[in-house]
């Protein structure tokens, strides 16, 4: 229960410090990959205007290490942060509770997997400090901002819970989550959330009638890892009042109100990644069951289904959006 809120908890004003932004970054699952990190934080520093860096959620993950555990959640703290499920079982005052990760996995992740991620929680348990456990404790578990007009939620899981699947791929394929979705627009007063938590992205568009829909759920993926087929980047989230004009945006969709949203590769040595990795999670680990293969080719999804439009759930046609690379 306490991972529970409404949207209606969302109908209200943006704190004054994410208002009439005009760059946002919402960066999710993060997983402790310190080269995502910096090159996060590289792109941030070129932006130019009124900006805010979110990490939403899941920034340690793989980092069980004391020295990059530390490093990530300074680097994180320095910027505005909601908690994720790793971070707030991480919080908890009792290192021994039995909660495990926190992840909710729906039905189709298989029990080997939850198994797993459940040993690599307690491991990564042992490594956070009291103090840094307090930290996490005050994060809170969703935000609200504005980018130029346009109101946006920031959650890490969906609408009604930090760690629900309400906002991944797979449930957006179903016309009846899609309506149930387009509600907890309303209900927050939101045109849009910013979302991760589910590993795979989509910019799926709700309500209203194709051309023009009322809102999006706007998901990266993950951050820390690669999000398609082939492709070593992670992804983070760009919400702004022009789009960008770097090299980096993989997908773009104009939100309306003059904003537009960006899914932009976080670019990393991914050699050098996978060597710290391995350091940390060798063959027969279960991070590296999990995820090395993930890590080195990408998951089975591909770009042209990152964007999703109002009727079908499947990939919208390029007037409305654009596969930049």
């Amino acid at each position: 229960m306490h991972y529970r809120y409404r949207p209606e908890d969302m109908a209200c004003a943006a704190p004054p410090h994410l208002q009439a932004l005009e760059v946002l970054y919402v960066v999710g699952g993060l997983y402790g990959n310190p080269w995502a990190l910096d090159s996060v934080l590289s792109m941030f520093e070129q932006e130019r205007g009124r900006k805010r860096l979110v990490f939403n959620g899941d920034f340690h993950w793989f980092d069980a290490e004391p020295g990059l555990f530390s490093r990530v959640q300074r680097a994180v703290l320095a910027h505005e942060a909601t908690r994720g499920n790793v971070e707030t079982e991480l919080a908890t005052a009792d290192p021994a509770a039995d909660a495990g990760c926190g992840c909710a996995y729906p039905d189709w992740v298989g029990d080997g997997v939850v198994e797993r991620s459940n040993r690599m929680f307690t491991r990564l348990q042992r490594v956070a400090t009291p103090a840094q456990r307090a930290e996490l404790a005050a994060l809170p578990m969703w935000l609200r901002a504005d980018v130029g007009t346009l109101r946006l939620g920031i959650v890490h899981g969906d609408a009604t819970s930090l760690a629900g699947w309400g906002f991944a791929q797979e449930h957006l394929r179903d016309p009846t989550h899609r309506a149930e979705a387009a509600r907890w627009l309303a209900r927050a007063d939101v045109q849009a959330f910013a979302c991760s938590h589910t590993c795979l992205p989509v910019f799926q568009a709700l309500g209203g009638p194709a051309a023009a829909p009322t809102g999006w759920v706007l998901n990266n993926g993950a951050a820390g890892m690669p999000n398609f087929r082939g492709h070593t980047a992670g992804l983070l989230t760009r919400v702004a009042v022009t789009p960008s004009a770097g090299p980096q945006t993989r997908l773009q969709v104009e939100l309306g109100a003059g904003v537009f949203a960006e899914a932009m590769d976080i670019d990393i040595d991914a050699a050098a990644w996978r060597a710290r990795f391995l350091a940390l999670w060798p063959v027969g680990s279960d991070a590296h069951a999990s995820y090395f293969q993930r890590i080195v080719h990408g998951p089975d999804y591909e770009p042209a289904d990152g964007v999703r439009d109002i009727d079908t759930g499947g990939p919208m046609h390029r007037a409305r959006s654009q596969l930049v690379r």
